[in-house]
């Protein structure tokens, strides 16, 4: 029955521009609402009675299986502002895509090294700076590649801005290419069950930065740098290197290797 609240308040959240408005008109503590969405405790029946006269429910329906909830608001319109109301329908999707898609992403904050075999130079080692923060209450990253292909004086940066969401238990990060518009990726990373990130493994699809621009999939690691760099150093340690370099490590180097073993059907991550 917790569970279901929660899930159930976090819906009902997501047709408001972010958990803090509703905080504000409702006047409730945000750390004391914080407790309510992530199923830590329910509020007590005064409040429950609150929070329905807001969202235009019954406070007996907060309580009903998350599945049976989602079609009675499916069915019946729920109280919004009128700032809510304006947005388009992709940004409300959203709004409810990222209600459930926030919860424990606070630990992978900071800056990364993401390497994975380039797909616009094939047999190189690409080594990138990424960082993720939280904005209010979203979570973003932002992207940065530094090539010299043919060791000109100077460096091509391209430039990728996009969102993080934690679902169930995967990460998964959308971006586009910020000064051309052309190119979209998309990233899904195994979460790290330690308290302290180190290393993350996954996929990236994305496409070549070739001529022919084939969409191409290729296994990923991200190296957790921590939450405050010399970005100038960083991005100097950025660019292409060579599958044998010594200057990447070598378990690295084995777990970005795209090969497949006999009798697999899909291309999969490495754990």
């Amino acid at each position: 029955m917790v569970e279901d609240f929660a899930d159930n308040l976090q819906l009902l959240c997501s047709f408001y521009k972010s958990v803090a408005d509703v905080c504000r008109r409702l006047n409730i503590n945000r750390a004391q609402f914080n407790r309510y969405l992530n199923g830590t405790t329910v509020p007590s029946h005064s409040t429950q009675r609150r929070i329905g006269e807001f969202f235009g429910v019954e406070p007996s329906e907060m309580l009903l299986p998350h599945t049976q909830f989602v079609k009675l608001v499916q069915s019946r319109p729920i109280r919004q502002s009128d700032e809510v109301k304006s947005l388009t329908p992709e940004q409300q999707q959203f709004n409810q895509l990222n209600q459930s898609g926030q919860h424990g992403l606070a630990k992978y904050g900071g800056y990364y090294f993401e390497y994975y075999l380039s797909m616009a130079c094939p047999g190189k080692i690409l080594r990138t700076l990424v960082h993720i923060e939280s904005q209010g209450d979203k979570t973003y990253y932002h992207r940065t590649e530094r090539l010299n292909p043919r060791n000109l004086k100077k460096s091509f940066h391209g430039v990728y801005s996009g969102v993080v969401q934690l679902l169930s238990d995967r990460l998964f990060l959308i971006d586009y290419e910020r000064q051309t518009h052309v190119e979209m990726t998309q990233t899904i990373l195994y979460p790290s069950f330690q308290n302290r990130v180190e290393r993350l493994t996954g996929l990236r699809l994305g496409v070549s930065g070739s001529g022919e621009r084939a969409p191409c999939c290729a296994r990923v690691v991200y190296e957790y740098l921590g939450l405050n760099i010399n970005n100038k150093r960083a991005m100097a340690q950025c660019g292409l290197y060579d599958i044998d370099s010594d200057q990447i490590d070598k378990d690295i180097c084995q777990s970005i290797k795209n090969d497949m073993k006999e009798g697999d059907w899909h291309f999969r991550a490495r754990f």
